[in-house]
């Protein structure tokens, strides 16, 4: 479904995402993780197109978007939930969720909201209300529900366990796996590595803004590297960089 070839993406001086090769098959749950500064909030806000990379391909279905305007990559199929939400927060719950129609012309608009508050019954009874009285697991609900009207093939998230309970986090996981089973491709960045790899069928370690490990959730979760790096405080760097794997 998503494939991506050799991409770049360049603040000035600063080379956040180098060379990037990754993909997602339709009905996969793929995740990237790494440390802060890793480069994979730039993974992803290249892919929805609110970074132009400096080089590399992004296709969907084959069909080449790396030009392409961010409406037309969510025309496409593909959503990002941004990293802190970004709700809008002066806006009532009902119109942060007609917001992710906006390109929409059909006429099954209505049913896929109240579809969203079937499936997120505190976002029904909280309708009408700004989206500030939200806690941050509503909020995040919300964001993704903002997303899930958009009608998504492939939805990206990045980091949607930032600042949530541990019971909140499971129910987000939860939802996850539920999403993809419902015919939903995920590309998950997240800090959390052993839910992450719980729920995914492969992942990608970046370090530095390149790939370091491509392996299978299963694969990863047993990789001592990986869990000195992420799961046991040690220095990311070394760690990694002893498994001999190249970018």
């Amino acid at each position: 479904m998503l494939d991506v070839k050799g991409l770049d993406v360049r603040y000035g001086r600063t080379h956040a995402v180098k060379g990037v090769d990754l993909n997602v098959a339709e009905g996969e749950i793929v995740t990237v993780l790494g440390a802060n500064g890793a480069g994979k909030t730039s993974l992803l806000r290249a892919l929805q197109g609110a970074v132009r990379p400096a080089s590399g391909t992004i296709s969907l279905d084959g069909k080449e978007l790396s030009a392409a305007s961010p409406a037309a990559r969510v025309a496409s199929g593909m959503m990002l939930v941004p990293e802190g939400r970004q709700i809008f927060v002066s806006m009532t719950v009902h119109e942060n969720l007609q917001m992710g129609v906006y390109l929409r012309s059909d006429g099954d608009v209505a049913r896929d909201l109240e579809a969203v508050y079937d499936r997120f019954p505190n976002l029904a009874e909280r309708r009408d209300m700004k989206a500030s009285v939200l806690s941050g697991g509503e909020q995040q609900m919300l964001a993704i529900g903002r997303a899930l009207v958009g009608r998504p093939r492939l939805i990206m998230l990045d980091e949607p366990s930032l600042g949530l309970s541990p019971l909140f986090v499971s129910r987000l996981f939860d939802l996850i796996v539920e999403l993809n089973k419902s015919g939903i491709s995920i590309l998950l960045v997240e800090q959390n590595t052993t839910m992450a790899l719980d729920v995914a069928t492969r992942g990608y370690v970046l370090e530095l803004g390149r790939v370091v490990i491509e392996d299978s959730a299963a694969a990863l979760s047993t990789n001592t590297a990986l869990t000195e790096a992420y799961l046991g405080g040690g220095n990311e760097t070394s760690a990694l960089t002893t498994t001999g794997a190249q970018a």
